[in-house]
This record gives structure tokens, sequence and C-alpha cells, in this order.
């Protein structure tokens, strides 16, 4: 494919970047796709190695991240969206950017927002389709879990036998996915000293998606992912075909894992922390050996991997650590919580919460958020954004004293007065929802702390 339309859409990137307008991420794929709305279709057929999709509430942008680092580590020429532009537009923009490289890409490799993946899918037929999980999340935009689960397993059903589909055993409505599809290939965590006995009361799949009885777990590691069985009809959790069989978290700095795969053992130290992210890196190491990249790859190319904008990321500011945590979901903002615990000294914090299109207008859910456990450990609490006051008045309910919370609703202003009461020689966590991560981001940005987050992918 070649012509007027790609060197328009070219040349909307390079004068939105030129304009301080943006990254242009996606404006190039909204005119090619007008001009042209088949054009990711064609443009995805010029990839020796196909296309593989990553799609999941929590989780997408860190795996496929750690994913391209596989299929690069092996030689391979890949056309990304790492900057998080994840409905057609984006791949549009990524296809666009790929064309005319040298070398020219061999793989199309693109996390896809859930609700998309469908028309994606359709545009790009996948070699490789990595599901990674479904949470309760943007609840307004999307409506209910069921719904997406619903669609996905019309998505999968559709799926010619070719393509690898490679999904999370510890999910029940992603494992369902599975049942009657030969080739599957599963992964999830089989380390008995992770995660606990008990469903947190935010759980979202706690039901059979065969025949809608309560599941039982027998080992819970995140949310409602973990070791579960039906207790009426005997769908139970498959064994993973690539397993996580010990996981180690280093405090806040990273992980250690090892993994069992059927082409051979994964041991890999990251520089990513959480439990997670031990998730993260699991589906990605899947994810790379159903696209055929050798295992003696995987542990290399995770190691030397980097957090993505604004999850776990690490700046400087001045004498002080910035951590950046997206928390936007109950789910992921439950195991940021988590993470940041694993810190032993008194934890400072900057939460900044908006209701804005890509955020869910709808923000209740901060209710459903395990923040208790914070009490105790919080020296200083700074809430901002378009709903500071919503958090406010969460923590006030928690029983955080007036001495320890601060709500400035101006991100830049809260940021200063954060980074003030935050000690030398200790960090600064940021837990943001989407917008406000990259509002905090555009401010460090301009204060020559960080770099836009679509020139560092």
């Amino acid at each position: 494919m070649s012509g007027p339309s790609l060197t328009i859409a070219r040349a909307a990137g390079t004068l939105s970047r030129r304009l301080g307008r943006g990254g242009g991420t996606s404006l190039p794929g909204k005119m090619l796709l007008r001009m042209r709305p088949d054009a990711v279709r064609d443009l995805a057929v010029g990839l020796t190695r196909g296309v593989a999709l990553v799609s999941a509430t929590n989780g997408k942008t860190t795996t496929a991240r750690l994913l391209g680092a596989c299929a690069r580590r092996a030689g391979w020429a890949v056309a990304a969206n790492p900057a998080g532009a994840n409905l057609l537009s984006g791949i549009a923009t990524a296809l666009v950017e790929a064309r005319g490289r040298r070398p020219p890409a061999e793989l199309g490799l693109f996390e896809v927002d859930e609700a998309a993946l469908p028309e994606v899918t359709s545009q790009t037929e996948p070699r490789t389709l990595l599901l990674m999980n479904l949470f309760r999340d943007q609840l307004d935009r999307y409506g209910e879990l069921e719904h997406l689960a619903s669609r996905w397993g019309e998505l999968v059903a559709g799926l010619p036998e070719s393509t690898r589909v490679v999904l999370n055993a510890d999910d029940p409505a992603v494992a369902a996915l599975g049942v009657g599809r030969r080739g599957v290939l599963t992964f999830g965590l089989e380390d008995p000293s992770a995660g606990g006995t008990e469903l947190p009361h935010a759980a979202d799949s706690v039901r059979c998606r065969a025949c809608s009885a309560p599941l039982a777990y027998d080992r819970v590691y995140l949310g409602h992912m973990g070791r579960w069985r039906c207790t009426e009809c005997g769908l139970a959790r498959p064994t993973p075909d690539v397993r996580a069989t010990r996981v180690t978290l280093d405090g806040v700095r990273g992980l250690s894992l090892d993994v069992e795969t059927p082409a051979g053992p994964v041991r890999a130290r990251l520089a990513l922390p959480g439990l997670h992210n031990a998730y993260n890196a699991t589906a990605a190491i899947a994810g790379a050996l159903a696209l055929g990249v050798p295992v003696e790859h995987l542990a290399p190319a995770l190691e030397s991997s980097t957090a993505a904008f604004g999850r776990a990321e690490r700046l400087r500011v001045g004498e002080r650590e910035l951590v950046l945590l997206l928390a936007k979901n109950p789910a992921g903002a439950n195991e940021i919580v988590r993470t940041v615990l694993l810190d032993p000294g008194p934890l400072h914090v900057l939460m900044a919460l908006n209701d804005r299109t890509a955020d869910g207008h709808d923000v209740s859910w901060i209710w459903d958020v395990d923040y208790e456990p914070l009490l105790e450990r919080l020296a200083r609490l700074t809430v901002a954004g378009d709903r500071a006051h919503d958090l406010a008045l969460r923590f006030r309910y928690v029983g955080l004293d007036d001495e320890r919370l601060e709500v400035v609703p101006d991100p830049g202003a809260a940021l200063d007065a954060a980074l003030a009461a935050t000690p030398d020689g200790r960090p600064l966590y940021a837990l943001p929802t989407y917008t406000a991560m990259l509002e905090l981001r555009a401010l460090l940005v301009r204060r020559g702390v960080a770099v836009d987050f679509w020139r560092d992918a």
C-alpha cells in the first residue's frame, strides 16, 4: 500500500508533533482511515510474521512492551503502538509510521482496547491473540464485565484454527474462552506462597461462565484470578502450560520469577514491582512462545526491559524519587496499594482522580478499593484532580486525620505540595488515574524531568 493517503497521514503526525499538539499517535491513523477504511487490513498484509494482539483490562501496555522486547531480542523488526493508542486509529498510525522503515517490520505487535478488540481483529486477522484478564472498568463506556466477556467469546469462536490463542488460566472469564478450542496456550501462577485464600470484596468474575453457579477458590492471587473451580458443573481452572512456579517480590524495586514452559524453564529478574507484573511477565513469556521466539531469548529480554510510562516509572525530581503507579479501577488500585506497602518506611503518597472519558465518568469505584491497609503507614497523603474532594471523602471515611491529608485539586500545585512534604531520602508514590497520569507526565516533561511518553516509546 502506498500513495497520497499515506503521505498525508504521515505528514499529519509530523505536524502534530512540531506544533506541540501531542505525539501524533492517533491523528495519522484517523486521517488514513477516513480516506481508506480498510487501510489497516492492507498494511498488515505486508507483515511477514503476521500480527499479534494483546488485550486486557489491566496490564496490556506493560505486557506488550515485554513481549516486544522478546521479539526484538530474537532479531525481529516490530511495528508496535507502545504509546498506548490502542484503538484502530492508533494501530493504523503505528503501521503508517513503520511503513518505509529499514529493516521493514516483520511483526505487528499491538495492545488493543478490550472493547475495540473485535474491530481490530477483523481488520488485522492476527496469527496470535493474547487475552489476559477482564475486570470492572469504565462502566459508563463498556457496561458490565459479562458483556465484554460475551463479545470476546463470540470473537474467539469465530477465529480460524490457524490463530494461536493465549489465555490466562487464572481468570475464569478468560479461561472459559478456550473450552472446546484446540491449540490454546494457557498461562498462570503456580506459586503456593503467592496470594491468599480470600476473595477481595471487589472481586468481579466470581460465577461460572458455563452454569452461573458460584466459584470456589483454593488460592486467590489478584482480584478474582487464582485457582478456581465451579461447585456445580465441574468446570475448573486448567493447569497452565506456562506457569510461574516461584515469584519473589523485591519490595518496590522489582521481582524475580521462575517460569516452567513447554520449551524449557525461564528464570528472570525484572525491574518491575508487584504481583501484577509477575502476571504480565508470565503472559509475555507465553505470548513469545506462541509467536515462535526461542526460549533462550526470553530471560535476557525481560531483564533488560524498563517500565512503561506511568506504570512503575521512576523519575528524579530534584533530590527526591517520584514513582508513578497508574491506578484506574478497583482491581488495579488494590494491587498498587499492595505494591506500595512493600516499602517498609513511612509512606508519602499523591493520588489524583479524574473523571474524563478515558477514565470513566463514574468514580464510585474508589469505594471498592481497599485503601484501609494504607492508614497506619501513611505519613502524608495529597489528593488532586477533578474529583480530589471525592478522594478526600473516601479517606476521611477510612479514618485518615486531617493532619495527614491535604486536598490540592490542581495537579502542579499538588505535586509541589507532596514533594515538599516528602523527606529527603524517601520516595513519593503517585497513584493517578489515566488522564491524571498524563497530566502529571506532561507537567514533568515541561520541567525537564521526563521525556514525552511517545518519544520514550
